[in-house]
């Protein structure tokens, strides 16, 4: 594979595998929450016009939460898409990656031109695709000299990418080492 290219080859765009299902959840646990409460209301005869528009807009703000942002990327581009927001960025002009903590861990990643990108890097685990394609042009980023903020992360997210591979690979192949429990309830590896 040359410097730049993806296993899919140049030009061509990855994306969220895991995006639909996430959406699919949303959408679930959103009409789950509304058909609970109007069977609550319906069965206590207390559902009115007024408590069903209540109910509908709590159910449709549960849907903004949840809602998945979808991440896509090309060569030397990432877009990161929620319901009212697209951005985009350019990764082969990176100027700043930095991991960002609290409640749930963050990439922040800014090129040359403004753009700024947040997303979760469960995404790129989850997505080698996407990830290669982003490791490849952080990289160029790196050795051209704009990326001057972001090597610690890259390596961090990197690292993370490869520990979770890996496991995933042993899993699936079966040679994951599940510690053994004796019958005193000792666990061996």
């Amino acid at each position: 594979m040359g410097h730049g290219t993806s296993p899919h080859g140049p030009g061509h765009a990855v994306y969220d595998r895991r995006w639909r299902g996430d959406l699919l959840g949303s959408v679930r646990c959103s009409a789950a929450l509304l058909g609970t409460l109007f069977l609550i209301d319906w069965g206590r005869g207390t559902l009115s016009a007024g408590r069903a528009v209540l109910w509908t807009a709590l159910a449709v703000l549960l849907f903004v939460v949840l809602c998945p942002v979808r991440v896509s990327a090309d060569e030397g581009r990432l877009t990161s898409r929620r319901l009212l927001r697209t951005r985009r960025l350019r990764t082969d002009l990176l100027t700043s990656m930095r991991i960002q903590d609290g409640i749930t861990q963050r990439l922040v990643l800014r090129d040359a031109f403004g753009g700024r990108v947040e997303l979760d890097p469960q995404v790129l685990v989850d997505n080698p695709d996407l990830w290669h394609r982003l490791h490849t042009d952080a990289r160029r980023s790196l050795t051209q000299g704009t990326l001057l903020c972001g090597a610690t992360a890259l390596g961090a997210v990197s690292e993370r990418v490869e520990r979770e591979t890996a496991r995933m690979v042993f899993r699936v192949s079966g040679l994951e080492s599940r510690p053994e429990v004796s019958s005193e309830g000792e666990i061996r590896h």
